[in-house]
């Protein structure tokens, strides 16, 4: 009796060629990357260095309409459509309620969830979370809106216009209006004042004064820790402020660089073939995680801020 060898069958569902399949995808994309990258150099080679061209005009401001002091500028524009967005997204969804959420009210239902249990809830007690909690979530929702609008190209860019059918108008850019540094600073007073009025409303201005001072310490020692405490109560302006305002101008000028930026400067077309997908990367980097995680560390402070100004041991 002959017995035939067959070879055992592979396990289900270990088919390879999916993987090999992406393999080979990769592999092209990186081809055409590299080769792109080889025929732009040879074929435009080096402009050499571009003096002209100044990036950080991207986030210069230019009044549109003057006004003195209420003129309106590319920051005030952004200002008004992260307004906007919070306000229309919000009654919008709030009017459609559903019985079965859909996939747009469970992503507000998790945010509210965040910001009334982990924000608000987790640094405030139950009462102090009630009464501040739309506060800290009209922080949280106007700060991430305004960043989230940020990654939008618009034709805000007055400096370097296009000519369409005749028309001269604005180049689209990148831009913020937490990248401006008085709007950060603004959102950081606000919350100053909130957290200095509910620890005067909880324990007087006297009180609320001593209990900048820990108890037990006496002396030139309290004098000294009672000045340290101001200080620090005037350096959480510096923190809030430039915190928002350097994450998100750093964020928008790397993407500004990886995307062409950089290019321009050395008169390197090769260059942008080169940064493009890191741009990318980045892109989808500070858009998905960024924007939304400024606004929590900024709430969230507010939060401790608020929990702080009221606490008995402080």
């Amino acid at each position: 009796m002959n017995a035939t060898a067959s070879e055992p069958a592979p396990p289900t569902g270990s088919d390879p060629r999916p993987a090999s399949n992406v393999k080979r995808t990769l592999l092209i994309l990186a081809a055409v990357w590299i080769g792109g990258m080889v025929a732009l150099f040879l074929i435009f080679g080096s402009g050499g260095r571009n003096n002209t061209y100044q990036p950080q005009n991207e986030f210069k401001l230019d009044n549109w309409v003057h006004l003195g002091v209420f003129s309106i500028n590319k920051a005030v524009l952004y200002l008004f459509l992260a307004a906007i967005a919070t306000c229309v997204s919000m009654i919008y969804i709030a009017r459609r309620m559903q019985a079965r959420p859909n996939k747009v009210q469970t992503a507000v239902e998790a945010l509210y969830q965040l910001m009334r249990d982990n924000i608000a809830g987790g640094n405030l007690d139950e009462r102090m979370a009630k009464r501040w909690f739309p506060f800290i979530g009209t922080l949280f929702l106007f700060i991430m809106f305004s960043n989230l609008v940020g990654y939008i190209p618009l034709p805000t860019n007055t400096e370097h216009k296009i000519d369409v059918l005749g028309l001269h108008i604005p180049s689209f850019s990148l831009y913020a209006a937490t990248a401006n540094l008085s709007i950060p600073l603004v959102l950081a007073l606000m919350v100053f004042v909130s957290y200095t009025f509910e620890g005067i409303r909880a324990k007087g201005p006297i009180g609320y004064l001593k209990g900048l001072v820990p108890g037990g310490v006496t002396g030139g020692m309290a004098v000294f820790i009672f000045f340290l405490e101001v200080l620090s109560n005037i350096m959480r302006l510096m923190s809030l402020s430039i915190r928002l305002f350097a994450n998100i101008l750093a964020g928008h000028l790397i993407i500004l660089f990886m995307a062409g930026a950089l290019a321009v400067i050395l008169g390197l077309s090769a260059l942008a073939w080169f940064t493009i997908p890191f741009g990318i990367a980045l892109f989808a980097f500070e858009v998905g995680l960024v924007a939304a995680l400024q606004a929590f560390i900024f709430a969230t402070l507010t939060a401790i801020y608020l929990g702080g100004a009221v606490a008995e041991d402080h």
